[in-house]
């Protein structure tokens, strides 16, 4: 008999019919009640067994963890919770879980325990929503970009460049740490390294996009990015997933109007695809909010995705965001961490914060910052002061993208690199694009885990990728 996975057997129940499910058990109860689970859906099913005619060391043998094949008639349930179960006919134990080893008894357990043996946490609730929300938000994102006739492109993990300007990268070598090989002034030979120059791990496949876009039309990548920053935070990792269209002969209100489209796709895609996990994400979020003081508690789940997929983004310059920051209750009575005292400073999450969540109620998208906070390509203003940058802020985390019109004049660029202090032989592929057939165009990033923490409800970066990267910790 064939498998059927429980997800597919309660979307369409057969009264009547014998089925074959197989998964993990979750909780035995009065020996006789089995809820399996197979990773298909946050639902459980329930396998009834009559113990009375069972083997006693094989009833024992069913605990939480171990994995079971049962056959069975599927039946209208008589308890509550669930509209059908199994009338188990035969089982059969197919891996054994130690009741006295295994970590996840049913009770609840801290997400920082979970983290220790982030092996197993797929199979808590909590995890396993989090990775089907995940798969969803994977599959709309390049959906989206599909159906716009977008083309995915594959950028360098290993990379020469720095594209971010901001050196925190980590180094790519065969060298031998031990023995390291020197020139003739004592500096090391990286000649020698198998690349025969310095490389690092990118953090950003953004400059390579731009070249493929300066062909294609319309191009994004969805890859991994590193950054070798030590920040110890919930909003920062040292490996993240990173989306990033470029387009082009855009400008930045075209930028602005493609990734506002893309974020409302995605949500609404959740909303439509993944209604059990979110609504069990957002009980659990709820329960959370429950220990905290009213003014620290977040906005419920779905009424929080609704709010960015109902509302159209405001949209405001740097310094009129500044402008507002000053004038503001929290800024004059002190209660910003960071006080807002002149034009120039760099927003911080609550300053953006602030701004969605308290003065203007929306998604917001700040344009026009100081030249002198943002990177290098982004395309200068004629007011010699700014560039054409924009950030997008959600509510309960503050910059989900940034993004720019990048420079297309070869002379400004040159002289961007000069005062920005990279080499120019480094990205002299970079420059040529502008040399030949330049363009105006844009693009942006989307950090995938930011976008991951918005729609689970989840506060911590590290709950909402398998496997999380951070100073210190590379288990896994």
């Amino acid at each position: 008999m064939k498998r059927i996975r429980i997800s597919d057997l309660i979307s369409n129940p057969k009264i009547g019919s014998e089925v074959l499910v197989k998964g993990w058990v979750r909780t035995f109860r009065s020996n006789r009640f089995i809820a399996i689970n197979d990773g298909s859906t946050i639902n459980n099913i329930q396998a009834v067994v009559d113990f009375e005619k069972e083997d006693e060391n094989q009833l024992k043998r069913i605990t939480t963890g171990s994995s079971i094949a049962v056959i069975g008639e599927v039946v209208e349930s008589q308890g509550k919770g669930q509209s059908i179960e199994i009338v188990v006919k035969s089982f059969e134990i197919l891996g054994d879980a130690n009741p006295e080893e295994f970590p996840l008894q049913p009770k609840k357990h801290s997400l920082e325990f979970l983290r220790e043996i982030a092996h197993l946490r797929f199979r808590t609730n909590t995890f396993g929503a989090i990775s089907r929300v995940r798969h969803a938000m994977i599959f709309a994102v390049h959906k989206f970009f599909n159906d716009k006739g977008f083309y995915n492109v594959h950028t360098p993990i290993i990379t020469g460049s720095d594209a971010e300007g901001a050196g925190e990268m980590f180094r790519v070598t065969t060298l031998d740490l031990e023995n390291l090989p020197k020139n003739e002034q004592g500096k090391i030979d990286l000649k020698e390294d198998f690349f025969g120059k310095e490389t690092n791990l990118t953090v950003s496949g953004q400059l390579e996009a731009e070249l493929a876009a300066l062909a294609l039309g319309q191009v994004y990548t969805f890859g991994p990015t590193f950054r070798a920053e030590n920040s110890n935070t919930t909003r920062h990792l040292a490996e993240f997933w990173m989306i990033e269209p470029e387009v082009a002969f855009n400008d930045l209100n075209d930028n602005m109007d493609l990734a506002e489209e893309m974020l409302k796709y995605c949500i609404q895609y959740a909303l439509d695809n993944c209604w059990e996990d979110l609504v069990f994400l957002a009980s659990r979020l709820e329960e959370e909010d429950k220990s905290k003081p009213q003014d620290q508690r977040s906005l419920p789940l779905i009424e929080k995705l609704k709010f960015v997929v109902d509302n159209e983004f405001i949209r405001l310059t740097y310094t009129e965001a500044i402008e507002i920051l000053k004038r503001s209750k929290p800024n004059q009575k002190g209660q910003f961490k960071y006080p807002i005292n002149e034009w120039g400073a760099d927003l911080q999450s609550e300053h953006e914060r602030f701004l969605v969540e308290k003065e203007f109620k929306k998604p917001v998208i700040l344009t026009d910052y100081p030249a002198n906070i943002k990177a290098f390509y982004m395309r200068q203003n004629d007011d010699g002061k700014t560039v054409r940058a924009m950030d997008i802020l959600f509510p309960g985390i503050g910059e989900i993208v940034g993004g720019s019109q990048r420079e297309e004049r070869l002379d400004i660029l040159k002289e961007k690199i000069k005062t920005f202090n990279i080499p120019e032989e480094s990205v002299w592929w970079y420059l040529e694009t502008r040399k030949f057939g330049t363009v105006p165009h844009a693009g942006f990033g989307l950090g995938f885990e930011r976008l991951m923490l918005f729609v689970t409800g989840m506060t911590n970066i590290r709950d909402v990728i398998p496997f999380p990267r951070t100073p210190k910790n590379a288990e896994f």
